[in-house]
């Protein structure tokens, strides 16, 4: 099919975009580092800083104690604080990049001490403020303080009960995009889109990652703060971005379609493989876990979740990025979806004057109709259990991860018909007052062509059915099975923990040999500073001997050493499917010598199963990943055994000499695959 193309003049924007770094950025021995190195700052200058940057803590330290009877007060605490990690970071990491930054520092530190000031007496102007305001929330992740930037329209009145439509705008690439830099520039431009009587809420998307993993929900808590603090419309959720986030806005239209009103992805990337090999000329040779991997986040194995999600794409024509749309275009395609793709004539990477236009047009008609959130009809496909809900049909269970799962759903006159491929539990369900079906009677579900007895819709118009398949699908009370089994949010890969509440439990003990020990050791202390260089947060640490049960309850444990070194790696050993003494590792039938060979793996916690327990790991992509977004994937799956005698590098953190995924009930695969 061919794409849309609206002919206009020419008319540049410029935007954040991808770097084009080529083949230099290619060579794995000789990676530049990011974020880069800071320059100089005078040192009068810089004791200026550090003074202020301890004087406001000191400020938030005496305000969170004035304000701890005073809940509502204190859940705006973070608006303050995000000024503090700005500033601290940017002089305390060598993250000051240009001179200009420096009167930038000198006044985010006053805003700061103003609104401390504010809450003292009471008060926050800001909150019923319009026009351009930066907010903050705590992260359930890593218990950081996240900064979010929003337009607030001008119509906005506090406490008033009209709800607003909210755009989501997703930036680009930015290695110089500091706290400091975000909260400054958030505070100045109110970005590429901003319709009227609408918020728009720019994420700062844990930096430069393209809004992935933490990035990825660093977009979900942002809008979860905007909405309880200002009037949204459930149903006017827009999401939008360009270049670096354009791909991330791929990335949400089709892993969240029942979000959104509408999305308006611009240039970026789609998927990972031909992208690095149009826009990088990098060759990719992925090994048969990290191509299966790919499945997370690469879009057009998702295309079919546009269906739910009206979706206007746009690019230059002489954009290389023009490459993200082309291949969603071809997707969904096959599925006889038709995607809508506006074309900027002679135009690269950016947005053409006239065409903008277009899509401004197309969106805001969408947006003005809302979503749908009964449709008639569902079609829903994913890999993993990570991404498994779309409106009223919800994915509990597959049969086998990381092949694709398929749900067509259509309400008919009596009931619901359902199509599935590799599911093996789902939930039908509707909020009160909007099941469309009849109320006295049962709904009739045909399953696979099989009739299912389902629950009936009851009096406040609400139905939830749940169905499970062995044989034949049958209806139960819940979808959640004896034992483990991989469900949402509890499915791997390792990088998975690190999307939730996690704690790295740091080792007293003496390891099983000085090798591995160093290794762990060195792996631990790379894991802590990269997770504060690309997530922009401090990893909570705590040392095994210190763990409590309320630790346990509440994060997932990342757990660094051996069974000798680590005590509560010592109390779940015999109960983790990869066992590990001073002589060997034992994966199944398979030993590998222990003076030279690491386990790392992800499993429900024996101590808590309703969390992950992670051994030897942090986030599995490295330095060399950082130089191009589409990299920034996962690099390993369930499990892996490290050779520690080959050398870390900007890739692997060793030799992986076996790795494998866990089956759908957590068992150890013979082949690993």
């Amino acid at each position: 099919m061919k794409p849309l193309v609206i002919v206009a003049p020419i008319f540049l924007v410029l935007t954040a975009g991808l770097c084009a770094d080529g083949p230099s950025d290619n060579i794995p021995d000789k990676v530049r580092p990011i974020p880069p190195s800071g320059i100089k700052v005078p040192d009068a200058e810089e004791a200026e800083l550090h003074a202020g940057v301890a004087q406001l803590e000191q400020e938030i330290v005496e305000l969170r104690a004035a304000l701890e009877k005073k809940p509502a007060l204190l859940d705006l605490l973070p608006d303050v604080e995000i000024y503090f990690n700005a500033v601290r970071y940017a002089v305390g990491y060598d993250e000051i990049f240009r001179k200009e930054e420096i009167p930038v520092a000198k006044a985010l530190l006053k805003q700061g001490m103003d609104r401390a000031q504010a809450l003292k007496e009471g008060k926050a102007p800001w909150t019923a403020a319009t026009g351009l305001v930066v907010r903050g929330y705590i992260s359930r992740i890593d218990g950081s303080v996240q900064p979010y930037g929003l337009v607030v329209p001008a119509s906005y009145q506090a406490n008033s009960a009209h709800q607003f439509r909210l755009d989501v705008w997703l930036h680009g690439r930015g290695e110089n995009l500091s706290e400091l830099n975000f909260i400054d520039g958030r505070q100045k431009s109110p970005g590429e889109f901003t319709p009227a009587n609408t918020f728009v809420l720019h994420p700062y998307g844990r930096y430069c990652c393209a809004n992935k993993f933490a990035g990825e929900i660093d977009l979900l808590e942002a809008l979860n703060h905007a909405r309880k603090h200002y009037p949204i419309d459930e149903d006017r959720l827009v999401v939008r971005g360009f270049s670096m986030g354009g791909a991330a806005c791929w990335q949400f239209a089709v892993h969240y379609p029942g979000l959104w009103a509408a999305a308006a992805p611009g240039a970026g990337f789609s998927e990972t493989a031909d992208f690095l090999k149009v826009f990088q000329d990098e060759r990719v040779q992925p090994t048969w876990y990290e191509q299966k991997l790919w499945h997370i986040y690469d879009c057009t194995d998702y295309a079919i979740n546009l269906f739910n999600c009206p979706t206007v794409a746009y690019s230059g024509e002489i954009d290389k990025q023009k490459q993200a749309a082309d291949m969603m275009d071809k997707a969904p395609d096959a599925e006889g979806i038709h995607l809508v793709h506006l074309i900027g004539p002679k135009t690269g990477h950016a947005y053409h004057k006239d065409t903008k236009q277009e899509l401004n047009d197309r969106i805001d008609q969408i947006a003005a109709r809302g979503r749908n959130a009964i449709p008639k009809r569902v079609r829903f496909t994913t890999y993993t259990l990570r991404y498994n809900e779309c409106l009223w049909v919800t994915v509990d269970a597959l049969d086998q991860h990381w092949e694709r799962a398929r749900v067509d759903a259509e309400l008919v006159a009596d009931g619901v018909q359902v199509k599935t491929q590799n599911v093996h539990a789902l939930t039908l369900a509707m909020a009160p007052g909007a099941c469309p079906l009849d109320s006295t009677r049962k709904p009739k579900v045909i399953l696979d062509g099989q009739k299912v007895e389902a629950a009936p819709v009851v009096s406040d118009r609400s139905w939830t059915a749940h169905f499970r398949k062995s044989d034949r699908w049958t209806t139960v009370s819940s979808t959640l099975e004896e034992g483990l089994h991989k469900t949402h949010g509890l499915q791997g890969p390792i990088d998975d923990a690190f999307m939730d509440s996690f704690l790295m439990v740091k080792p007293t003990g003496e390891p099983l040999n000085k090798e591995a020990g160093a290794w762990v050791d060195a792996e631990m202390k790379h894991a802590i500073t990269h997770w504060r260089q690309q997530f922009r947060g401090e990893a909570r640490v705590k040392k095994d001997d210190a763990l409590t049960d309320s630790d346990i309850a509440a994060h997932n444990l990342i757990l660094w050493g051996d069974p000798s070194s680590n005590r509560i790696l010592a109390k779940i050993a015999d109960k983790v499917p990869i066992r590990w003494d001073s002589e060997n590792v034992r994966v199944g039938d398979k030993s590998y010598a222990s003076a030279h060979h690491v386990p790392l793996l992800i499993y429900p916690n024996p101590l808590n199963p309703k969390k992950y327990v992670v051994l030897n790991s942090g986030f599995t992509y490295r330095e060399y990943d950082y130089l191009n977004n589409a990299r920034q994937v996962s690099k390993l799956p369930d499990w892996a055994v490290v050779d520690i005698k080959v050398p870390v590098s900007s890739r692997l953190p060793g030799g992986i000499v076996a790795a494998g995924f866990f089956s759908e009930k957590w068992e150890l695969k013979e082949s690993g695959k």
